[in-house]
C-alpha cells in the first residue's frame, strides 16, 4: 500500500517511516502544503496522512484542493494538535475521512489507515472497478485504461489482469495464473509466457515505467509505482 505523508515535523515523519515501512507500506512525504499537493496530483495513493498546520498552505486547504481540483477521493487521515469540536468539523468539512489528535499511537495510525483503505476499496468494488496506481479495470464493461489511455486485451489477457490486479502488489505464481486461465487442463506449451508478454506490451508500452514485473522462478506481480519494492 502506498501512503503519502504531508507533515512538517521531522520527528513525526521519521517515526511514521520507522513504523510503517517494515510493515510493507511504500511511503512518500512532503514537508509543506504546496509540495504535498504536487505529489497528490502526480501519483495515486491508497491513503494520505495530512497535518493541519503546514508551511505554505495549511492542511485544510490542501484537502479542499485535492477534492475540488484533483477530483480525487483518496482517503485522508488528518493529524492535528487541535482537539476542539469546531476544529474537527473544519477538518471533515475540508474533505478529510478521519481525524487523529496529536500525540497519537503509531499503531492507531495503522489501524485507522487500514480501515480507511478497506472502506475505499469496498466502494470501488461496488462500482466494479479494480485500480492499481494509474491502471483502472472496469470489470462490468471490460474497459481497461492506464493514465486515461484505453488498453485493448484478449479474453485471456483480461483473465490474467483480473487475477494480478486483485492480488497486487503480491506475487501471483505461474501455477495460480494457469489455473485461473485454463483450469485443470493447462496447455502443454509455454502459453502463459506468451500471454504475459502480450499483456506487458499492452500495459507498459509508451509509459514511464513497467507495472508488470516478473519474479524469477515464482511468478508475476503488478506494482503501482516505479519505486515499489
Amino acid at each position: 500500500m502506498r501512503i503519502l505523508i504531508i507533515e512538517d515535523n521531522a520527528d513525526i515523519v521519521a517515526n511514521l517511516y520507522a513504523f510503517l515501512e517494515p510493515r510493507g507500506y511504500v511511503l512518500d512525504s512532503a514537508t509543506n502544503g504546496y509540495a504535498g499537493f504536487a505529489l497528490a496530483a502526480q501519483h495515486e495513493y491508497d491513503a494520505m496522512i495530512l497535518d493541519v498546520k503546514l508551511p505554505g498552505i495549511d492542511g485544510l486547504a490542501v484537502c479542499h484542493r485535492i477534492r475540488d481540483e484533483l477530483k480525487k477521493d483518496t482517503p485522508v487521515l488528518m493529524l492535528t494538535a487541535r482537539d476542539t469540536l469546531d476544529d474537527k468539523v473544519a477538518g471533515f468539512d475540508s474533505g478529510a475521512d478521519d481525524y487523529l489528535v496529536k500525540p497519537f499511537s503509531l499503531l492507531e495510525v495503522e489501524v485507522r489507515l487500514k480501515a480507511l483503505i478497506r472502506r475505499a476499496r469496498g466502494k470501488n468494488q461496488t462500482t466494479n472497478a479494480l485500480t492499481v496506481g494509474d491502471l483502472v479495470f472496469d470489470t462490468s464493461t471490460y474497459q481497461v485504461s492506464r493514465n486515461g489511455v484505453p488498453i485493448n486485451l484478449t479474453k485471456t489477457g483480461f483473465k490474467i489482469l483480473t487475477c494480478l490486479m486483485k492480488e497486487a502488489p503480491k506475487v501471483v505464481s505461474r501455477e495460480t495464473l494457469e489455473l485461473e486461465v485454463w483450469g485443470d487442463h493447462p496447455p502443454d506449451s509455454d502459453a502463459l509466457r506468451t500471454h504475459i508478454h502480450a499483456l506487458r506490451q499492452a500495459l507498459d508500452k509508451s509509459h514511464s515505467f513497467a507495472m508488470l514485473r516478473t519474479v524469477q522462478g515464482i511468478g508475476y506481480r503488478l506494482v503501482a509505482s516505479d519505486d515499489t519494492a
